[in-house]
């Protein structure tokens, strides 16, 4: 964090403070009748669409580490994975609501810095920020945002209608996110007791802006609805491949066959891994933070599939009774496991 400039933020209070960094906001959706400056919003959407809410919570030195995290970079990922949640159901993100809890070692331009990420996020992807509550906090920074979106009547995409047969599809590569936060974390420990210590990020630009500014793949459900595709079932990649599809087959009571050849994965993160001496396939499958859209689509769609740029199928949903699996570049048959992030996990016991 920049410490140029300090001004307590006790010199504002609550409510200046809300009003300091919420200043200047212009609402974009119809849906939002009014936003910041009551008791609460006033929302208004027609009666053909449904509303979907999602919500998420980050806390320092658990989700993030401001040691190498700018606070800007911060705000806009804080917002993306919660459209990301809204994009994976089919839908349009609206509005969001922001609510901090503040350590007494930021300041007002500390905040001003993590609202300016979260502003430009809601800029690029046409969504209002309608709210929101500030608290003190005892250990370090806390951000819960929650997304409000729509979707038509019957077009909501969840994750318990895969069906037998159906394609399994993928967006984008994997693994890279995981393989940046490994490469801020090296460079963490290499600086430490280095004040004037300069990362070396050459080649690798890709990785860190994975991790630090990952994107919602509204692009993805926009050429899904030009092919005139509604996928069976849906979610994004945010704890790993492995885990995500093991909970659409849960849901959908189904099986899987994916295949390690079709594992869409970038150059940099395979140099990476090699350089790090980390199996490749397992970062992709269990890294997490990708925030791509992994779904499902009836076999009738294939031909629609292969138009598509940037998805990418990997395999099929089969019967419950024969599992889910991965079938090797040899052939064999290796069970799934859900080994991606977990936040409640003990790590004493670890």
């Amino acid at each position: 964090m920049s410490d140029e400039k300090q001004t307590e933020i006790s010199t504002l209070g609550e409510f200046g403070l809300i009003e300091h960094i919420t200043e200047g906001l212009e609402n974009i959706n119809n849906s939002t009748v009014y936003s910041v400056g009551d008791d609460a919003a006033i929302l208004h959407y027609p009666s053909d669409h449904e509303i979907l809410v999602t919500t998420d919570l980050l806390l320092e030195n658990i989700h993030f580490d401001l040691t190498y995290v700018p606070l800007k970079h911060l705000g806009y990922k804080s917002a993306i994975v919660n459209f990301s949640d809204i994009y994976a159901m089919n839908g349009t993100p609206r509005q969001i609501t922001v609510s901090l809890g503040i350590s007494s070692r930021f300041t007002i331009e500390h905040i001003e810095q993590l609202y300016a990420g979260i502003r430009l996020a809601c800029e690029e992807y046409n969504v209002d920020i309608i709210g929101g509550d500030t608290s003190a906090s005892r250990q370090g920074l806390v951000i819960s945002i929650t997304c409000i979106g729509e979707v038509p009547l019957g077009k909501a995409v969840r994750r318990n209608g895969a069906n037998e047969t159906d394609l399994i599809c993928v967006s984008g590569d994997l693994g890279a996110a995981y393989m940046g936060l490994q490469l801020l974390e090296r460079e963490k420990e290499v600086s430490k007791g280095q004040p004037d210590f300069v990362p070396d990020f050459a080649g690798k630009e890709y990785l860190i802006e994975r991790q630090l500014k990952p994107e919602a793949r509204r692009d993805i459900i926009a050429e899904l609805a030009e092919q005139g595709i509604i996928p069976t079932a849906m979610m994004d990649i945010s704890d790993g491949l492995s885990s995500e599809l093991l909970h659409i087959c849960k849901q959908s009571e189904k099986g899987c066959r994916i295949y390690e050849d079709r594992i869409p994965i970038d150059y940099q993160t395979a140099i990476m891994a090699e350089e790090l001496n980390m199996n490749l396939v397992t970062a992709a499958m269990n890294g997490g933070e990708d925030y791509e859209l992994l779904f499902t689509v009836p076999l009738t769609d294939h031909e629609k599939i292969e138009k598509m740029k940037g998805v990418k199928v990997i395999g099929y949903i089969c019967k419950a009774e024969l599992g889910c699996a991965m079938i090797t570049r040899d052939g064999t048959e290796i069970s799934l496991k859900a080994q991606g992030w977990n936040p409640l996990a003990n790590k004493e016991n670890d």
